[in-house]
């Protein structure tokens, strides 16, 4: 071989995996000995992500045991961080077998994500678990965990402050004080009777609060204590409401005050959820907040009705949420995230089945098309949007509108009137102007076909009224006041125009002084657009 040159070549393409964040390699050409020794695949984290009974009080040990025992705690009326902090429940769960299945629920997905034997996963979590039952109960029997209600929460709190384990002390003697309630409700009521009563030295108010924050929490994260303390009879629309009532109190109110709109569909907050909507306005339980938020935006993009059976009142309740979801943006959720989640929602109303169920059955043409205008109005996103403008031109150009608004009962003057209504409103709906312009232009089509079969204009010009009259209705009709912009709107410009050059109309219109304010403003409009 040559100085110099190479014995072997290979080229490869490098791809990104999105979810490992990995680079994975695909070889395009290979020529000669270019096959070296494999590299060494990174050994992969064996150990056991809980590994000490400290581990089994983190918010994310917490929210597993939840699901892990779900059954158990409901049946108790507890949640998860009663259970790592009450003995009597400790003794009760060690008691049955409950406890060894929900091991085996997770170790079976543990050992194969990790490539252990799930016996060997098995063994581990249970010596974890009879480790901090055995810590737990071994310091109960010693006297270890404080009786709040005896000694006094700020007391029990500025005592422990200092202590390494002072959440764990005082979390069982929070447990222990919420223990009697017989309520999803109760319990909030008593933990907030608790934060009411927490010491007021900064460090220990603090850690004091973040105590009571955890139980609060897993409550509001489960439906029956959600719908315990708001109201069980509730619909999803109405939940949602009352939930971004207490999330975001104080900016909801004040919105409820300015925005009748909004205050028809926000249920008010009596009880503790009205005491927790006051504490949830002040800097504390920020991470109640964060999971009332969470849960909001969690509902809102799955698929169940907000109002079922109710499709206008669907879109009245969803209107109102995204103006005080907006409101509250900041304070609770993140703008970004509410546009997401009410884009996702907007899905939903543009289904066949949806807009079925709001168009109903008894209504005319022409309400069906006020409707689907109140719907694009309240839909998020582009495609969204341009979705529900193909449902507008649909209905505006189907043939039962074009019969109702040419063959109805009423006279010449009020059909144009309805097209220019229709006009404005399909401007007004948030529709670009690519979308909304084919719409508007059939209106104006219907128009020019209405005043052809009238002869509407002409009949006006030959009328003996006075000139002014004459001048006023047409300009009403140029303008697209009292008529659709298009032909209609065209001829009834020329006309006013030729009008407003005759000798007669300048004798005529100093008589008027408001028809000619009208006329002197049309004229300056109309030159502004040639």
């Amino acid at each position: 071989m040559a100085e110099g040159r190479a014995a072997a070549v290979r080229v490869t393409k490098e791809t990104l995996d999105e979810e490992t964040r990995e680079f994975q390699t695909v070889t395009i050409m290979s020529k000669g000995a270019v096959t070296g020794p494999d590299k060494k695949k990174k050994e992969e984290d064996r150990a056991p992500l809980c590994v000490s009974p400290a581990d089994l009080y983190s918010a994310h040990a917490r929210e597993r045991i939840g699901r892990l025992l779900d059954g158990y705690l409901a049946r108790h009326k507890a949640t998860p961080f009663e259970l790592l902090h009450r003995p009597d429940l400790v003794e009760n769960l060690e008691a049955s077998v409950e406890l060894q299945h929900a091991i085996q629920k997770i170790s079976i997905p543990e050992a194969e994500a990790r490539g252990l034997k799930v016996h060997d996963v098995m063994k581990t979590f249970q010596g974890l678990a009879q480790r901090a039952i055995d810590r737990l109960l071994k310091d109960f029997k010693k006297g270890k965990l404080p009786d709040v209600d005896r000694e006094g929460f700020a007391q029990a709190a500025e005592r422990l402050v200092g202590d390494p384990d002072r959440a764990y002390l005082l979390g069982a003697g929070v447990a222990a004080s919420i223990a009697p309630a017989h309520s999803w409700a109760d319990k909030i009521t008593r933990l907030l009777d608790l934060a009411d009563a927490a010491p007021q030295e900064p460090k220990a108010r603090a850690m004091a609060l973040a105590v009571i924050e955890q139980p609060i929490c897993e409550i509001l994260n489960s439906a029956a204590g959600l719908n315990d303390l708001l109201g069980a009879d509730l619909d999803l629309g109405s939940s949602l409401a009352a939930m971004t009532r207490l999330a975001g109190s104080e900016q909801v109110e004040m919105l409820i005050g300015i925005e009748p709109r909004v205050a028809t569909v926000m249920p008010p907050l009596d009880g503790p959820a009205a005491r927790l909507a006051n504490w949830l306005g002040g800097k504390h339980f920020e991470q109640v907040r964060k999971a009332i938020s969470q849960r909001v935006l969690k509902e809102l993009i799955s698929p169940k009705r907000l109002k079922p059976g109710d499709a206008e009142a669907e879109i009245e309740y969803l209107r109102a949420l995204a103006m005080a979801l907006t409101a509250a943006a900041g304070r609770i959720l993140e703008h970004e995230d509410i546009h997401s989640a009410f884009t996702e929602r907007s899905k939903m109303l543009l289904t066949g089945e949806f807009v079925t169920n709001l168009l109903g059955r008894d209504r005319s043409a022409r309400e069906e098309i006020e409707v689907l205008v109140k719907l694009t109005e309240n839909v998020t996103g582009g495609a969204n949007k341009r979705a529900a403008s193909r449902w507008l031109l649909a209905n505006a150009t189907g043939l039962r509108f074009e019969r109702e608004i040419q063959m109805g009962p009423d006279a010449a003057a009020a059909k144009l009137a309805a097209l220019a209504t229709l006009q404005r409103l399909v401007a007004r709906s948030g529709l670009v102007q690519e979308d909304y312009k084919p719409i508007q232009d059939h209106f104006g089509v219907l128009g020019a076909r209405i005043e052809n079969e009238t002869r509407m204009i002409g009949t006006l010009l030959k009328a003996p009224s006075p000139l002014t009259f004459k001048l006023s209705v047409l300009i009403r009709l140029a303008t697209g006041e009292t008529g659709p912009l298009g032909p209609t709107a065209d001829k009834a410009r020329n006309e006013a125009l030729r009008l407003i050059r005759t000798p007669e109309s300048r004798e005529a219109l100093a008589k008027s002084p408001q028809v000619l304010t009208l006329v002197r403003s049309f004229v300056e409009s109309t030159q502004k657009a040639a």
